[in-house]
């Protein structure tokens, strides 16, 4: 409609190539390509908001949280933690594999302790003083 006007304007007042209204009638022009491939993405998005709204709650559904998110939030409980730095450790290591730390028995720490200091990510800590 907006070309079928335009060339009728043309034809008829024969206007310059400046003209200001010719314009803004070029401006306006959008393909019937154009036009569709809008039409259908629109759709796309209303079926895959509706798809991620009804799925939202499934188990292969992405979670509200990533690790990071869970990491950081861990890793800031226990530095409010006091204790020994096993102690924290063992806190992180009890709250990334979702274990109340609370429920467990002196025994079962001590056991945990021992476990994981078999690790050599829980080695001793890097001195602090400068080596000569």
């Amino acid at each position: 409609l907006v070309d079928t006007v335009r060339h009728e304007i043309i034809e008829r007042y024969r206007p310059g190539e400046d003209d200001p209204h010719l314009k803004v009638l070029q401006a306006a022009h959008i393909s019937d390509d154009e036009y569709f491939s809008h039409m259908v993405l629109d759709d796309l998005n209303l079926i895959i908001r509706d798809i991620r709204e009804a799925h939202k709650k499934d188990s292969e559904s992405a979670p509200q949280t990533t690790v990071a998110d869970e990491l950081k939030e861990n890793l800031e409980a226990v530095e409010n933690f006091k204790g020994s730095r096993d102690e924290k450790l063992v806190v992180l290591y009890c709250k990334q594999l979702g274990i109340n730390y609370k429920n467990l028995s002196d025994e079962e720490f001590r056991w945990l302790i021992r476990i994981l200091k078999k690790s050599k990510k829980m080695g001793t800590p890097i001195s602090q003083r400068k080596k000569r």
